[in-house]
């Protein structure tokens, strides 16, 4: 890890939203810097603001206040359309509940991000691309199975696939096995943290489980929307 190479920085950021006549004050005013290849673990009780805060940085909604840049861009000073292709070709993400698309496959699922992101020339080196990531993962036997037809683990491993086919720069995992018994978890975690070392990828975790310490560089406690 390099700390002086900042990819990513928030400044004074600031989520609220209203839940009927309550105002929910779910991020308050973070400030936070992550490096290149940095391993981030951000833990805290449910309903924290971890997850928002989350999307707050992998630009997925926009801060009420603050700001946050990526490579010295302010991404929400940017357009949507132009915030959006930022955000398929330098991030990638990890989620509980897996969202793969029920009517594809394996490998067309993993696929799906790089048709979105384009520059792969002909689909050739998309779907070669596809293979290598899946075979990392362990999962070429069932390129061909939908979803419905995997196990928890192996959904989050296509998840993961998913989320590596762009080569992001930095990979956001919310629960990524929040779903997964300890010995996938483990599995899990290893092959993140395989990747993230030979490819100097960022990755910014959030739980309200315990990583394994070997996996993290900074541990940052959440609480009440306070980082």
């Amino acid at each position: 890890m390099n700390k002086e190479e900042i990819i990513l920085f928030a400044e004074g950021v600031s989520k609220f939203y209203r839940q009927g006549f309550q105002e929910v004050k779910a991020v308050r005013k973070v400030d936070m810097k992550i490096s290149k290849g940095e391993r981030l673990y951000i833990h805290g009780p449910s309903g924290a603001g971890k997850s928002t805060l989350l999307h707050l940085l992998g630009a997925l909604s926009r801060p009420t206040s603050g700001k946050i840049f990526f490579k010295e861009k302010n991404i929400y000073k940017l357009s949507d359309r132009a915030r959006s292709a930022l955000r398929n070709k330098n991030f990638g993400f990890i989620f509980q509940f897996y969202y793969l698309l029920p009517e594809l496959n394996v490998l067309e699922n993993v696929m799906l991000p790089g048709y979105m992101k384009g520059g792969f020339g002909f689909n050739g080196n998309l779907r070669a691309r596809a293979l290598e990531i899946l075979g990392r993962v362990g999962m070429t036997p069932r390129l061909r199975h939908r979803p419905n037809e995997l196990s928890g683990g192996e959904a989050q491993r296509v998840a993961i696939a998913r989320a590596l086919i762009n080569s992001p720069e930095i990979l956001f995992c919310d629960e990524p096995t929040g779903n997964l018994d300890s010995v996938m978890s483990g599995n899990i975690y290893d092959l993140i943290l395989k990747i993230s070392e030979e490819k100097k990828m960022s990755v910014v975790i959030v739980s309200h489980g315990a990583l394994p310490k070997n996996f993290f560089h900074t541990e940052c406690y959440m609480r009440d929307g306070v980082l």
